[in-house]
């Protein structure tokens, strides 16, 4: 009789492991997604006082997070793509399109297209 409590005992064990696992694998994070800002500012002044101060509060408003802000940029292999580079990380690409395809975005980026060359595009990060 305790050799059958104890396998079923082990069975009932071997399940919630593997449920456990289960979840597990199912709670794994999506890949981060960034959002890449390669700009030529042409007016720097107002591109500063009005487009940088709307499209920041989307971000934020978004969950987006400034990795890179228009820092100091060395070429390794060939000249920088633009003056001004930008890079802002998302939970996920979901995330990162939602923002981008969100009215305040897009009204910031009305403002933005006046002062300056915008290139912009989104990537997802590796998993890990």
């Amino acid at each position: 009789m305790r050799t059958q409590y104890t396998a079923a005992l082990s069975v009932i064990a071997g399940l919630a492991l593997g449920a456990a696992g289960i979840e597990v694998l199912h709670a794994q994070a999506k890949p981060l997604a960034y959002s890449i800002v390669l700009n030529t500012v042409n007016d720097q002044e107002k591109y500063m006082n009005e487009f940088a101060p709307a499209i920041t509060k989307t971000l934020q408003d978004a969950g987006g997070k400034y990795l890179v802000r228009g820092g100091k940029t060395i070429p390794m292999h060939g000249a920088p793509p633009a003056p001004r580079i930008v890079v802002v990380q998302f939970e996920s690409i979901d995330k990162a399109q939602a923002w981008a395809a969100s009215p305040a975005a897009k009204a910031a980026y009305a403002i933005g297209e006046k002062y300056a060359t915008l290139n912009d595009f989104l990537v997802e990060g590796v998993s890990q």
